[in-house]
C-alpha cells in the first residue's frame, strides 16, 4: 500500500472536543442541529451545513454546500482549525467498554482504490457517492476521516506503542457515549519513514466503514488527476484521508432487524413454518441473546426464542451463503415473510447492536414492529474473506462501533 504523511488542518488542542463530531452520516439534520446548539465551533457547521439555515434546509440544496465552504473558511480564519506546518502522520486511538483500538492517520493514495488494492464489502450508491463528491470538491479537502482495517503487524503494533507512550495531543471523553479519544501527532523524521515503508509491504486494505466516503474521495481525485494537464502523480490530490487500525483490534458488533408483520401468519403459522429450517426453542421472557454464528434470537408475542439453522441449509464453503444475513435473509426474511430487497422493502427497519436487544423488544412492545431478530455479528475475517474474493456483502451487515470521531483531523487537496 503507499501512504505518504500530510500537513494536517485540525483543532488547537483546547479546542479539540468542542471541534469534533460525530461522521454526518450516523444522524439526521434535526439531531445535528440539537448537538450542535450553542456551539459555534462544532464540525456539524461544515458537514451538516444545513443546519445553518432556518429553517433547517434541504442538505443537497446548492447553497448548503456554498455554506460548508463558507464555515471551513471562517473555521480557519478564527483559528479553530489550523494547518500543520509539516507533513507528519497521526496516531488516533478509541476507547469503548475498557478496550481500546489504534489507528494510523495517513494520506492513501487514490490508484490503490482504484486499482482494487483497497477492498470493499459493500455495494455504494452513486446519489450517495455525489453528495459526498460534491462535499469534497467544493471544499477541495476530506473533511472526514474514512475507516481502514490491514493485516495486523507487530512492527506496526510496535510502532504505533512507542508513539503512544508519549504525552497526547488530545485525549477526551465524548459526554454523547462516554467513549475516549486520544491523539497523537508523529514528528520523527525517522518514523515517519519506517511507517511508509512497513506499509509499501502490506498488500491490501479493506473499507471497514464508511464506503461512500472511500469512493468519493477517490473518485473526486481520479477526476483532478484527468483534468489536469500537468499531472505528476506527486499532487496532494492523488491521497485521500484514512484511519488504518490492524484487523485484530476491531469490535464489530451485531446488526439486527424488525419487522412490521408477519405476512398474513399468526404468530403459531410463523414459528411452525421456522421449525423447517431451525430448531426453534423457547426462551421466554428474558432477553435472549445470540451466542454462536448460525444461532438467532426472534422476538415475539412478548417472548424471545432461539433460532439455530438446521445443518444443510447453508453453505460453509460460501463466503457469502456463510454469512447469518444471508441465511436469515433466505430463508425466514424472503421464504416465509416475502420480503425480497432489503434495500428497499418498507416492512422492514434495521436496529445496530450498540442500542442493545433492549432497543428491539422496545419497537416490537409499542406495537411499531411484530417481531424482530437480532443476528450474531459477522468477524473481521469474514469481511476479508469476502472482499478478497470480490464478492460484496447483503445489506445491513456491518456496524463497526466506535465510529470515527470527526474533525480532529482533516486533508486539503492542494
Amino acid at each position: 500500500m503507499k501512504v505518504k504523511p500530510f500537513k494536517g488542518i485540525r483543532p488547537p488542542k483546547a479546542l479539540a472536543k468542542q471541534v469534533s463530531s460525530r461522521p454526518y452520516d450516523v444522524l439526521n439534520s434535526e439531531e445535528a442541529f440539537a448537538e450542535a446548539e450553542g456551539n459555534p465551533m462544532s464540525l456539524y457547521h461544515i458537514i451538516k451545513p444545513e443546519i445553518n439555515f432556518t429553517p433547517i434546509a434541504d442538505e443537497h440544496d446548492e447553497r448548503v454546500y456554498e455554506k460548508a465552504v463558507e464555515e471551513f473558511k471562517k473555521f480557519r480564519a478564527n483559528g479553530w482549525l489550523v494547518q500543520d506546518e509539516k507533513e507528519k502522520y497521526y496516531v488516533y486511538a478509541q476507547t469503548m467498554n475498557g478496550r481500546t483500538q489504534y489507528g494510523l492517520v495517513v494520506a492513501a493514495w487514490v490508484e490503490d482504490y482504484m486499482e482494487g488494492r483497497i477492498k470493499k464489502h459493500e455495494l455504494t450508491r452513486k446519489d450517495k457517492e455525489e453528495d459526498r463528491m460534491k462535499h469534497v470538491r467544493i471544499n477541495n479537502a476530506n473533511i472526514e476521516p474514512v475507516f481502514f482495517a490491514y493485516p495486523h503487524r507487530d512492527d506496526l503494533d510496535a510502532l504505533v506503542a512507542k508513539v503512544t507512550a508519549e504525552e497526547p495531543e488530545y485525549a477526551f471523553v465524548s459526554d454523547l457515549d462516554g467513549f475516549g479519544h486520544t491523539f497523537w501527532v508523529i514528528n520523527d523524521d525517522e518514523l515517519i519513514a519506517k511507517i511508509t515503508e512497513i506499509f509499501a509491504q502490506i498488500p491490501a486494505m479493506y473499507i471497514a466503514d464508511g464506503h461512500h466516503r472511500s469512493a468519493a474521495a477517490a473518485l473526486v481525485g481520479n477526476e483532478k488527476k484527468l483534468q489536469n494537464p500537468n499531472h505528476t502523480g506527486n499532487e496532494e490530490y492523488n491521497y485521500f484521508l484514512a484511519v488504518c487500525f490492524p484487523d485484530n483490534q476491531l469490535n464489530i458488533i451485531d446488526y439486527n432487524r424488525v419487522v412490521r408483520d408477519l405476512n398474513g401468519l399468526s404468530e403459531a403459522e410463523f414459528l411452525k413454518a421456522l421449525e423447517e429450517d431451525f430448531v426453534v426453542e423457547k426462551q421466554g421472557a428474558e432477553i435472549y441473546k445470540p451466542n454462536k454464528l448460525h444461532n438467532f434470537s426472534l422476538y415475539l408475542g412478548g417472548k424471545w426464542y432461539s433460532l439455530t439453522a438446521k445443518e444443510g441449509r447453508y453453505d460453509d464453503a460460501d463466503p457469502i451463503g456463510v454469512l447469518d444475513v444471508t441465511i436469515s435473509s433466505n430463508l425466514i426474511l424472503d421464504k416465509i415473510l416475502g420480503i425480497k430487497d432489503l434495500r428497499t422493502d418498507k416492512r422492514i427497519d434495521f436496529v445496530g447492536g450498540i442500542r442493545g436487544l433492549g432497543e428491539l423488544k422496545r419497537r416490537v412492545d409499542s406495537g411499531e414492529m411484530k417481531m424482530a431478530l437480532a443476528l450474531y455479528p459477522v468477524t473481521m475475517q469474514q469481511i476479508i474473506d469476502i472482499a478478497d474474493s470480490g464478492n460484496i456483502m447483503p445489506p445491513k451487515t456491518t456496524w463497526f462501533e466506535p465510529k470515527l470521531r470527526s474533525g480532529l483531523i482533516i486533508h486539503e487537496l492542494v
